[in-house]
């Protein structure tokens, strides 16, 4: 079951765009448990709607039955991405026919200069390997993109670290962190630290793969998960 959240696929866009914060985005997550019936879930996040899942599991625990972050983000427990983080992971792939004509875009993202071309030319940096799967996957983000939403999602008052660190100290759910070895959102070590927060929580890297990890490689990525939940 996918969750588009407001905004995106099917889901309508709001009046109020400040319930695009992610805090504001909790309670459709409990109100999909409720409408399917469902006394727990198995959570699963990518990216940026790890922050989401955090503060999901924050606000009920006893819902989440386990939680798997793919290439997710933590800023709901006070970790983030760096500028640099996102360079040394470039630097990974200097060896790639495309780099020089992709490694100027791909920094102009991170300064704030980037232009629609430049998000185009720095895709590949996003993959474990840049081919037809990932060019169609890739054509599908852009279609996905909601800026406003966002913009406002890890806006203001979003997140309260020491808050969500206090209210998952105890918590007993089975985590499982699983990181693109290529990517640089996590880097593999900051995966690690957030798995080190998580009580119950395992870290999986998964060797070539970069920010979509299903994309470069489906097998890998489906095993590690069936493992994980059994």
């Amino acid at each position: 079951v996918l969750l588009d959240l407001r905004g995106t696929g099917d889901s309508e866009v709001p009046a109020d765009p400040s319930t695009y914060r992610c805090d504001r985005q909790v309670g459709d997550v409990e109100a999909l448990r409720v409408r399917l019936g469902l006394e727990s879930v198995d959570l699963l996040a990518h990216s940026a709607a790890g922050d989401l899942a955090l503060l999901y599991a924050a606000r009920y625990p006893r819902r989440v039955r386990t939680l798997t972050m793919v290439a997710a983000r933590a800023r709901a427990l006070g970790v983030d991405f760096t500028t640099e983080h996102r360079l040394e992971a470039a630097a990974l792939r200097a060896g790639e026919p495309w780099f020089a004509g992709a490694r100027g875009a791909y920094g102009r993202i991170w300064d704030g200069t980037a232009t629609d071309a430049d998000f185009d030319a720095a895709m590949p940096f996003f993959y474990g390997r840049w081919d037809a799967a990932a060019e169609a996957h890739a054509a599908g983000e852009v279609e996905q993109t909601n800026e406003p939403a966002g913009d406002a999602y890890a806006s203001a008052g979003a997140f309260d670290p020491a808050a969500a660190r206090a209210a998952l100290a105890g918590w007993d759910a089975r985590i499982l962190v699983l990181a693109g070895e290529r990517d640089g959102g996590p880097l593999p070590r900051v995966a690690a630290a957030v798995a080190e927060l998580l009580p119950h929580a395992e870290l999986v890297v998964q060797e070539g793969a970069g920010h979509f990890p299903w994309v470069d490689d489906p097998g890998r990525f489906t095993e590690a998960v069936a493992s994980f939940l059994g």
